[in-house]
């Protein structure tokens, strides 16, 4: 029988493997921010162990960074303090780190595909539920916590059960004005936002594949928001064209003998996976959330589902996130007035969304009643946008465009939204205070974030291009 391919590259990584235990399984890559690697680091040092592959570890300052004066001294006091702890570690434990200032710095999950970091076949963890958005490439890529963070410097292996496989196909084309955001949020409110629990997914279909590499990262990077542990793509020659000349990547004989392998990175024809699923693009329309996870979510011209609707036990939950979101019972969230646009986060940060936002809001203004944020996901998005004068597009239209971090969309650092303002986002998470405390969050695509942002209200972007 043949192997899926979550098998090929997990089997290709087991250093062991013994009846009733979880595997050995090799990391190639071990990526590093400033919030779950300080314990680590200190757990290292109490049993006087060092990194043991350095150079397999990239590090970077993301989460807790102001996105404004970036050459100044920070000036929240833990989010200095975690910046100046993963400085000094990375100086003792000697791993190379793109802190503020640093022309490679960014969200890590941005920075290592552009980079050529992210390669397919690989194995890949970092403390952050989002590192499923590198198996975009054809890579196992998964969040860890930080007791595992210290496992990896150590021993460059983790403990892992091998995950379950589900595939989901997406045949068919796109309508105008949906894009791989959208595909996703339409998974997740379809299966619900424990529907992959214990599964790593594989995506599939027609259109899938004519997804650009970005576009597969935003798809692979939900991937978590619908309980499973990581999910992938298999690689192409879209995912060849883009790796091609990277920075890291390899080069000359290295690239073809990379390349060579990398052909077999398929599920086979006869492979079993625990469970299809498939869906039609036809059907997908601009989608949005209304509620308190991901899988609140629904087309953005559909009525908000009753709670009669919802399983018994499910009801109390469910009438709790509306009553926090304000929203009632088959409301239409059409022409609903909005506080803030925030485009960015590890799911939507990169020169594509920054494009597509571009050319809508060309020659546009934003609405008076709404600020707007836009946060690259690195330096060097930020330094391409302002070489295509995309800085210009925005500063005309009076959007904000602010230096890289994960910014807006975890409230962790100085980018808060006030309490009872509607936030429409393009981040990955619509939890209770995950922006700011009682801040109300609706996720959206780029484009669908930009048609609110002119409109100062939730529109159907379909009826504006």
């Amino acid at each position: 029988m043949g192997k899926t391919l979550v098998e090929k590259i997990w089997d290709a990584h087991v250093v062991k493997r013994q009846e009733g235990f979880p595997d050995i399984l090799y990391i190639d890559t071990h990526l590093i921010h400033e919030v779950t690697s300080p314990q680590a680091f200190d757990g290292l040092r109490k049993r006087g162990l060092p990194v043991l592959r350095p150079q397999q570890t990239v590090a970077t300052a993301d989460h807790n960074v102001p996105t404004l004066n970036q050459h100044l001294p920070i000036k929240e006091e833990l989010s200095r303090y975690q910046v100046d702890m993963l400085t000094k570690n990375c100086a003792e434990f000697g791993i190379e780190l793109y802190g503020l200032g640093h022309p490679y710095q960014g969200i890590v999950h941005v920075i290592g595909p552009e980079l050529g970091v992210t390669l397919p076949g690989k194995t890949m963890v970092c403390g952050d539920s989002h590192t499923s958005t590198h198996g975009a490439f054809g890579a196992i890529a998964f969040g860890i916590g930080t007791s595992q963070v210290e496992q990896v410097f150590a021993t460059q292996c983790l403990l892992q059960q091998k995950p379950k496989t589900m595939k989901i196909e997406v045949n068919g084309e796109l309508e105008k004005g949906v894009g791989a955001k959208d595909i996703i949020l339409y998974i997740i409110a379809k299966i619900s936002a424990a529907g992959g629990t214990g599964y790593f997914i594989e995506y599939a279909g027609s259109a899938i594949r004519s997804l650009s590499m970005e576009a597969r990262m935003t798809i692979c990077n939900m991937s978590i928001e619908m309980g499973a542990r990581g999910g992938l793509i298999a690689p192409d020659q879209i995912t060849f064209d883009y790796v091609n000349g990277r920075e890291f990547a390899p080069k000359g004989e290295e690239w073809e003998r990379s390349l060579a392998y990398w052909k077999t990175l398929y599920s086979d024809d006869d492979a079993e996976f625990d469970s299809v699923l498939t869906f039609d693009a036809a059907n997908i329309q601009p989608m949005i959330t209304y509620g308190t996870n991901p899988g609140m979510g629904m087309g953005i011209t559909e009525q908000i589902p009753t709670t009669v609707t919802q399983p018994e036990s499910e009801r109390p939950s469910y009438q709790k996130a509306l009553d926090y979101m304000g929203f009632q019972d088959g409301e239409e969230v059409i022409g609903k007035p909005i506080d803030y646009v925030f485009i960015g986060s590890c799911t939507n940060s990169r020169i594509e969304d920054l494009r597509e936002v571009a050319a809508f809001v060309q020659g546009k203004q934003k609405a008076s009643n709404v600020e707007v944020w836009i946060v690259p996901g690195s330096k060097q998005v930020e330094a391409q946008a302002k070489l295509e004068g995309i800085d210009k597009v925005f500063e005309s239209a009076g959007f904000q465009l602010r230096e890289p971090g994960c910014s807006a969309c975890l409230g962790m650092n100085e980018d808060k939204i006030p309490a009872g303002k509607y936030c429409v986002s393009t981040s990955n998470r619509n939890f209770e205070g995950r922006q700011g405390p009682n801040a109300r969050t609706l996720l959206v695509s780029p484009l669908t974030a930009a048609a609110a942002a002119v409109t100062g209200k939730i529109v159907d972007v379909r009826e504006l291009i």
